[in-house]
């Protein structure tokens, strides 16, 4: 499959890469890429996209762990997690602007 072209990137790598590598270790990867990346808006959108999703899945797993009566949710929840995870990478990766209900708004409004 050949990959379009998405433009250059400020960190000097490849964008569809760049977009993958901003959900690899969740919030974290995407915060790193939306501060580096200032001229990509592909890549800032999922930079942007991955702050939003793992942000929230981060806070959603600290009160499931909490709070007693919904602690059975932290598998259900992981797998989501893992899912999202996976098709977010792949769906960057292949240079596509895959934009999620309500994180895709916040995030192409940031990008």
């Amino acid at each position: 499959m050949e990959v379009k072209d998405l433009g250059k990137t400020s960190t000097g790598m490849q964008a569809n890469l760049a977009a993958l590598l901003s959900y690899l270790l969740g919030f974290v990867t995407g915060i790193i890429f939306y501060v580096v990346e200032k001229e990509n808006k592909f890549v800032r959108f999922h930079a942007m996209q991955s702050i939003v999703v793992f942000g929230f899945f981060f806070a959603l797993s600290i009160v499931v762990s909490i709070i007693p009566i919904v602690n059975m949710l932290v598998f259900p929840v992981w797998i989501l997690e893992l899912i999202l995870w996976v098709i977010l990478m792949v769906k960057a990766y292949q240079g596509e602007r895959f934009k999620l209900p309500v994180a895709g708004d916040i995030a192409e409004k940031n990008s």
